[in-house]
């Protein structure tokens, strides 16, 4: 049984290294070195890069997310089920929830915005409501991102603890 947590908590340590190392490391760094070679397309740039980067990081949640929920149904069923089971059964499928609505609603917004917009979101201004739009669809993709963290956290928490 030790070994299935061990497991739970690698894979709990995947959402939280790779989405902190992302949100807090390579999307700064990308958008900084392309707007720093081109300041006016630079963004639009750094923008569809870290989108590719992050729509392939979410299929890597979705299995590691999937390979979590097995592990923790197997220690319920083979052992005593961990503590607060329910509880991180439910952290487990929002964190899933919360990427899949991310990736397969919020970016196709995005990329449909980018898409029809005949000038970078950037150089639109700031009363524009496809810019407000744009705006919004990000935090909320950026908010969804958090939840999964503050999620992986908890789980790695409740594992650490048991």
């Amino acid at each position: 049984m030790d070994s299935v947590r061990f497991a739970s908590l690698l894979l709990s340590a995947v959402w939280i290294g790779g989405l902190a190392a992302l949100g807090g490391v390579a999307a700064p760094v990308v958008f900084a070195v392309l707007q720093a070679h081109d300041p006016v397309a630079g963004r639009t740039v750094a923008g569809e890069l870290f989108g590719a980067i992050l729509l392939r990081y979410q299929h890597l949640l979705w299995v590691t997310g999937a390979l979590q929920l097995a592990l923790l149904g197997a220690r319920a069923a083979l052992g005593p089920p961990p503590r607060r089971f329910k509880l991180q059964l439910l952290v487990l499928l929002a964190m899933l929830a919360a990427t899949s609505y991310s990736a397969l609603v919020i970016a196709p917004k995005i990329d449909n915005i980018r898409a029809s917009t005949p000038t970078t979101i950037a150089a639109l201004p700031d009363d524009s409501a496809v810019k407000r739009e744009f705006g919004r669809l990000h935090g909320l993709s950026s908010g969804l991102m958090a939840l999964a963290l503050a999620g992986a956290l908890g789980l790695f928490w409740f594992d650490s603890r048991e």
